[in-house]
């Protein structure tokens, strides 16, 4: 079956001056425009494309790479608004439509949303809708501490960053614990401090506990090492020094030195820290 807002390997059943035709099976046979078709191509291949129908309902092939495939949310700029609604560039040749309905309030040419990307299964047509809340899972995800992530963040709050996590959960990153700007619409690897009963995740940009520190130490030796094996900065130096040099509280860089000390990796000096030759 074909999947309409996502990838296909489809047989190409024949070629004409303005493009290909592509098996689509129950879909019938479907057109990829010859600006797509790469070179070389003859009847009998199998090529990788996306799927979408045009503003007549057909279904076009083509080798362009959308920012996001149905059923993923997407941080996406308005390239224009009309009387159907708000029409975002998603990185292939179709606009994608928000209507109005699915507006939280009214889009405006320019500017970027976080949105969710559907297949509306009356017309079949692809959209989006920046009501997001509503294609959050509310299930419990089966997480545990420090595992690995990947978060989009949605925006900012009075205790920290929203975030949409692995396509699917809702998380938070707290502001006293981020020490590196952060904006809507970023993509980063994050890692779980917990899973709360209401299922919504606490999230840190670093590892939690003696893991954090062991990626944490190996951070501050390899700026020190790009510093020419010295860097002025120590237990001494401010909590804004040390976020500006390392992106880390204070707290967390002083266990990491300490670790580092004990390795006998670096030494202490008054004004900073030397790498030990080995």
């Amino acid at each position: 079956m074909i999947k309409i807002g996502n990838y296909n390997n489809l047989r190409v059943v024949k070629t004409v001056d303005f493009g290909i035709y592509l098996d689509g099976e129950e879909a019938g046979e479907i057109l990829m425009p010859l600006k797509y078709v790469p070179q070389g191509t003859v009847p009998e291949d199998f090529i990788d494309v996306f799927i979408y129908s045009d503003s007549e309902d057909r279904l076009i092939a083509t080798t362009e790479t959308p920012y996001a495939k149905v059923n993923e949310f997407a941080y996406l700029k308005v390239k224009a608004v009309n009387k159907f609604g708000a029409f975002l560039d998603w990185g292939i040749l179709k606009d994608l439509l928000v209507p109005f309905r699915e507006q939280k309030s009214d889009m405006i040419q320019g500017k970027s949303y976080i949105v969710y990307i559907y297949l509306d299964e009356k017309t079949n047509r692809l959209a989006a809708t920046a009501k997001i809340n509503k294609f959050i899972s509310s299930n419990i995800p089966e997480y545990t501490e420090n595992s690995e992530v990947e978060i989009l963040i949605e925006g900012e709050t009075e205790i920290g960053y929203k975030a949409i996590v692995e396509n699917q959960f809702s998380g938070l990153l707290y502001k006293n614990e981020v020490f590196t700007s952060l904006f809507a619409g970023d993509k980063k690897k994050a890692f779980v401090k917990k899973v709360r009963t209401d299922g919504k995740i606490d999230l840190t940009l670093q590892k939690v506990g003696y893991e954090q520190i062991d990626d944490i130490s190996k951070k501050i030796l390899r700026i020190i090492k790009e510093n020419k094996g010295f860097i002025a900065a120590n237990d001494n130096s401010s909590p804004e020094m040390i976020k500006v040099l390392f992106g880390i509280s204070k707290k967390s860089f002083k266990k990491a030195i300490g670790s580092l000390y004990k390795e006998r990796l670096i030494v202490f000096e008054a004004d900073g820290l030397r790498l030990v030759d080995k």
